[in-house]
């Protein structure tokens, strides 16, 4: 094993350091981390029940945890993903996230996208793309318009940021 000098041995961000942004519908959006050099983003969303997310391609894979609540892709299977639940979504997956309509409270899901989100208009056409450098720079302005916080301490790998 290699130790490089200089080299935090971990980076901490509290909750409260990183705050939460509304999207718009009262879903929110919190960015822990970006690495613009590997294109992977982890972010954590709170979705309102009901709350239905464009559907979308991801050019790479993806990790989801349930915090809580529970959700599930509108093109089936039946699978419910719940508070406890880790889903592994592969690269080039097609799928329109639901957060069930039911639901007490928030459903709360943890993040980790590797490469692009494609999302397709009602003909299966790429409508817009969402990626490490958008998302980051959307959370940053949402940031500072709804915080005052211009700059959150996103984890950001890359020399460039």
């Amino acid at each position: 094993m290699t130790i490089i000098e200089g080299a935090p041995s971990a980076i901490l961000r509290r909750e409260e350091e990183l705050p939460f942004v509304d999207m718009g519908d009262g879903s929110l959006l919190q960015v822990l981390q970006v690495d613009l050099a590997q294109g992977i983003w982890v972010i954590r969303n709170r979705f309102v029940p009901g709350t239905t997310v464009q559907t979308h391609r991801h050019t790479g894979s993806v990790y989801a945890f349930t915090v809580s609540g529970a959700w599930h892709y509108l093109e089936g299977p039946d699978d419910v993903n719940m508070a406890g639940s880790y889903l592994f979504e592969p690269a080039n997956s097609v799928h329109t996230l639901h957060v069930l309509d039911d639901n007490e409270g928030m459903t709360d899901v943890w993040f980790t996208i590797h490469g692009a989100n494609l999302n397709l208009d009602a003909e299966g056409r790429v409508e817009y793309v969402i990626d490490a450098a958008t998302v980051l720079a959307f959370y940053r302005a949402a940031c500072a318009e709804q915080h005052g916080l211009p700059d959150p301490p996103v984890v950001v790998v890359d020399a460039q940021a």
